[in-house]
């Protein structure tokens, strides 16, 4: 089959209108910040369009690639990030920011190894899940050779601390088990073992049990752990139903925290609006079901759970991330795909979208 005429058009269109408005909205929320900081309030802007466009030409790269070649990468590319996630915790090599160790400085560019490790994990499941087939339902080897990875990344993720990709990984990869044929026994067994060690992880490091206690009642400390909360609710709030006008929003000036970041879903909502946050969210909801469209329709396991696992990544962070925003859950950093500023979460997220793309183009699909 001629993969060149196949790709899912709807998953390409959203694409490149979210990924171009985050370039946007990167600009409306960081233009202030970046001209009192870096005397260049296009300094976010420029890095982001770089971002994009190298994301750009990755994801058509990739969507021109068979997909099944990226098996022969997976163990590979997981030994890779695993390697560099172990890098970032030695001093001298890995760069802190805001009390964590999470990125390499590569020249002009930091990386975050985490975002890597998340598509590594999923490339390395879809492998060996499909290989596996049946097997994957006993517990010696349908169960503990993913659980011993997994945990391996998982303590190098909350070594830096990354508690909101760890989460995100293990999530994903405890789907892709059940969709897979993992006995539910076993996966609800790890949960019960898990949540002591979870509430360990939360409530004994102080920033953390802080960030709960803000989400309970941020007006106990309103001008300290519940500040940015508060100041996201009044983003949202302040919006009303069409927004104040893209560039008019008023929070980014220095009242939101992070706002070209995990909380630029805020400045949409000031800017835009009710009427712009469920565009943006309408749109994450279609991209999710013509992933689904795709895993469903490929002609193998592996681009079945290849496809499944890189769809549920991207909506599983988005709804986490809109989640967050408007104070659902507790404050963890987590991006926004396609929109939040950060050269690594851009360019893996396009690169999974190639990947999707390419699994599209080769199934049994209709109308694309």
């Amino acid at each position: 089959m001629d993969a060149r005429k196949g790709f899912d058009s709807t998953i390409l269109l959203l694409a490149v209108v979210l990924t171009c408005f985050g370039v946007v909205m990167v600009y409306s929320s960081s233009s202030i910040m970046a001209a009192k900081k870096f005397s260049d309030g296009f300094y976010f802007l420029k890095k982001q369009g770089v971002f994009a466009l190298a994301g750009f030409m990755i994801m058509a790269a990739v969507m021109h690639i068979d997909y099944h070649l990226l098996r022969r990468l997976a163990v590979p590319f997981l030994l890779l990030c695993a390697a560099l996630l172990v890098a970032v915790l030695i001093p001298g090599v890995g760069t802190h920011a805001g009390g964590a160790c999470r990125w390499i400085r590569l020249g002009p560019v930091n990386v975050q190894p985490s975002e890597l490790a998340k598509l590594a994990m999923i490339l390395y499941m879809a492998h060996s899940l499909a290989k596996k087939g049946e097997k994957i339902k006993t517990f010696k080897l349908g169960f503990i050779p993913y659980m011993v990875v997994l945990a391996l990344l998982l303590m190098l993720l909350l070594m830096q601390p990354d508690l909101g990709s760890a989460l995100t990984l293990a999530g994903v990869a405890m789907v892709m088990l059940l969709v897979a044929g993992t006995r539910l026994s076993y996966l609800f067994s790890l949960l019960v073992l898990a949540l002591p060690f979870l509430y360990f992880a939360v409530m004994n490091v102080d920033y953390r049990r802080k960030r709960i206690l803000a989400f309970l009642n941020p007006w106990d400390d309103p001008t300290n752990s519940g500040f940015q909360i508060i100041q996201s609710w009044i983003a949202f709030g302040s919006g009303g139903l069409f927004g104040k006008g893209l560039g008019e929003g008023k929070q980014k000036l220095f009242y939101l925290p992070e706002a070209h970041t995990d909380f630029i879903f805020s400045v949409v909502g000031e800017e835009l609006g009710f009427a712009g946050v469920v565009v943006v969210a309408a749109m994450f909801l279609v991209l999710v079901m013509r992933g689904v469209r795709a895993a469903v329709g490929a002609p193998d396991d592996f681009g079945r759970y290849l496809a499944f696992g890189l769809t549920l990544l991207l909506g599983l962070e988005a709804f986490v991330n809109f989640a967050v925003v408007m104070v659902m859950v507790p404050t963890k950093g987590l991006a926004l795909p396609f929109l939040s500023y950060g050269g690594t979460s851009l360019v893996t997220t396009l690169f999974a979208v190639g990947i999707l793309l390419n699994v599209s183009s080769q199934g049994t699909g209709e109308a694309r």
